[in-house]
């Protein structure tokens, strides 16, 4: 289980979180919500200890985060995925050596630096590129990828870092809607299929509303909502969002699933890509 209890990160005379305290137990799909600048990114950076909290403490499993380093710092990264907006993949690195990277905790530092990559890293990698179909990209440079297709690269790097949970900051926000769906049906898979627990930041309701077991509203770096996505009503909602309210709002919830739990027509959608 993650448990934050009172984290706050302070910049000059900006909290961009305040006094936060959650927990979240193995294997949930959590999205988290909110205008931009609410903190949401803030919050899952100082998760991963890539920006470091000014009060309170990060748990997983007893274990207390905030206070790791060196070594045991470099392992809870390790163990503690992030998928970031941009995709922060190499360019003019193929997509089997970027997937790769996400082994390196796994690898001796001597092979890593002369790609001497061994044949079950490479399994494992390719394996994460099969999974989300994309195994036939494995020679392709990642510069000459869509969008889409980057980010489920990126999930692949992920993925084999065989970590306990994954943070994605905002993953899709800069795809289009179908290669959104895409990246968070990969996600749900990976979520259902290997039990990790996801942290995922999302700006439309729609997604979060089709995708998410629970919904943490911020606003002004609090937690201010909490709870099922279908508790998050239309006035709550512009409560949280205020002026972006009508923008979030212009779809609908989705909410329709096949019986596997994705949503309709996203299959189809991945198979067509």
């Amino acid at each position: 289980m993650l448990v934050i209890d009172g984290m706050s990160c302070v910049f000059g005379q900006t909290r961009a979180v305040n006094n936060v305290s959650l927990s979240i137990p193995r294997g949930a799909f959590v999205g988290v919500i909110g205008r931009s600048g609410a903190g949401k990114s803030t919050l899952l950076r100082a998760l991963n200890r890539l920006v470091e909290p000014s009060e309170g403490r990060i748990h997983w499993d007893n274990e207390d985060v905030s206070s790791l380093s060196g070594r045991a710092l470099r392992d809870w990264r390790r163990r503690c995925a992030m998928i970031f907006q941009q995709f922060n993949l190499v360019g003019r690195l193929d997509v089997l050596t970027n997937v790769l990277t996400g082994r390196l905790a796994h690898t001796p530092g001597w092979r890593s630096n002369l790609k001497l990559w061994s044949a079950d890293d490479r399994a494992i990698a390719m394996a994460a590129l099969d999974q989300l179909d994309i195994a036939n990209l494995a020679p392709q440079r990642a510069d000459n990828l869509s969008g889409g297709q980057q980010q489920r690269v990126a999930i692949c790097r992920a993925l084999v870092q065989e970590p306990d949970i994954i943070l994605a900051d905002e993953p899709v926000a800069s795809l289009d809607p179908r290669n959104a769906r895409i990246v968070m049906d990969a996600l749900q898979r990976i979520n259902r299929h290997y039990g990790m627990t996801v942290l995922c930041n999302l700006h439309s309701l729609d997604l979060a509303h089709a995708y998410c077991d629970r919904l943490v509203g911020m606003a002004a770096g609090r937690v201010v909502f909490d709870d099922v996505p279908a508790a998050l009503t239309e006035a709550a909602a512009r409560e949280l969002y205020g002026m972006e309210a009508d923008e979030v709002l212009d779809a609908a919830p989705t909410g329709a699933t096949q019986p596997d739990g994705v949503p309709a027509g996203a299959a189809s959608n991945a198979s067509a890509m």
